[in-house]
């Protein structure tokens, strides 16, 4: 297993192009996977590196042995992955991110149950409000929309989300209920940054006999979070363009209403991300086909369906 460490600390560090990197990865110091790096060198008689203040760069014979070894490696350790279970059972720290209030309100509250099944799996839970590297950041799952499918990643769809408008009841006191999206420019809006480009998201609106609007109000208070900005509606800020998921318990408590009611932005599918290896986790399957299973029971897509 020595070996294999020391391999492991080369070819993370090759293709995360540093040793920091690496070693955030393998939850070691730096200076451990150097160390192992050296020690793989002197084993080899071969230096793998070319290494400066500012980078570390793969020498012709690196390059070389990170060809022959890599994609053997990755059989080893998925290998390994595999068997590494306590009495026949999943086990192992899981690492998953997933987006903060969608996480909180449709996932924290099925890990009891998760955690009563599989007591070897150790779930190491991620809130971000951004789309994360899966593979290169090390994440056995991700939760949430708009993650990119990139090589090597498989997506299971949960449901598909909508972008609805709503507002509190105090708020539209005395107010003529908008009858098409162009109206909601004449409200204040609770309104959303988005985390990639900074700008203000906008939302073209569409109902079901073909018409279609952009719906943008006067910005009032901005925000990253949608569930923050459900919040800041219920206390009558202003018209807030939330995602089902998000507008759902609040809609029923009666505490937000629906405007528009028949119109919607389509926002995408919210899926559960995971990597894909021929020999994928025991700890990575069970959770993927549990989350699958519970939210297939729950009937969450029909839920959030905005009609």
């Amino acid at each position: 297993m020595e070996a294999l460490n020391h391999l492991q600390s080369f070819v993370l560090s090759a293709e995360l192009g540093s040793f920091s990197a690496a070693a955030r990865r393998l939850g070691l110091t730096p200076a451990a996977v150097s160390k192992n790096v050296a020690r793989l060198e002197a084993s080899l008689g071969l230096r793998l590196f070319q290494r400066s203040t500012r980078r570390l760069t793969l020498t012709e014979g690196g390059e070389r042995f990170l060809q022959q070894i890599g994609g053997a490696l990755s059989t080893l350790r998925e290998a390994i992955a595999g068997v590494a279970e306590e009495g026949g059972q999943p086990a192992g720290i899981l690492k998953i991110s997933m987006a903060p209030s969608f996480g909180r309100s449709y996932v924290v509250p099925l890990l009891g149950d998760f955690i009563a099944r599989y007591p070897g799996v150790i779930p190491d839970c991620h809130f971000d409000n951004r789309q994360v590297d899966l593979i290169g950041e090390g994440f056995d799952v991700a939760i949430g929309g708009g993650i990119e499918l990139t090589p090597g990643v498989v997506a299971r769809e949960l449901g598909h989300a909508h972008i609805v408008a709503t507002a509190s009841p105090a708020f539209m006191q005395g107010k003529a209920m908008p009858v098409h999206p162009s109206d909601l420019a004449q409200f204040d809006g609770v309104t959303r940054r988005s985390a990639g480009s900074g700008r203000l998201r906008s939302w073209i609106l569409r109902d079901g006999s073909g018409g279609e609007g952009v719906a943008e109000c006067r910005p009032r208070a901005i925000f990253d979070d949608p569930e923050a900005m459900a919040q800041a509606a219920i206390l009558g800020v202003g018209v807030a363009l939330l995602p089902m998921p998000h507008a759902l318990a609040h809609l029923r408590s009666g505490a937000l209403v629906r405007l528009l009611p028949g119109w919607h932005a389509d926002s995408g599918p919210l899926s559960v991300y995971y990597p894909s290896k021929k020999l994928l986790p025991a700890k990575t399957r069970v959770f993927v086909d549990f989350l699958l299973e519970q939210f297939r029971q729950r009937d969450f897509a029909a839920q959030i369906r905005p009609d």
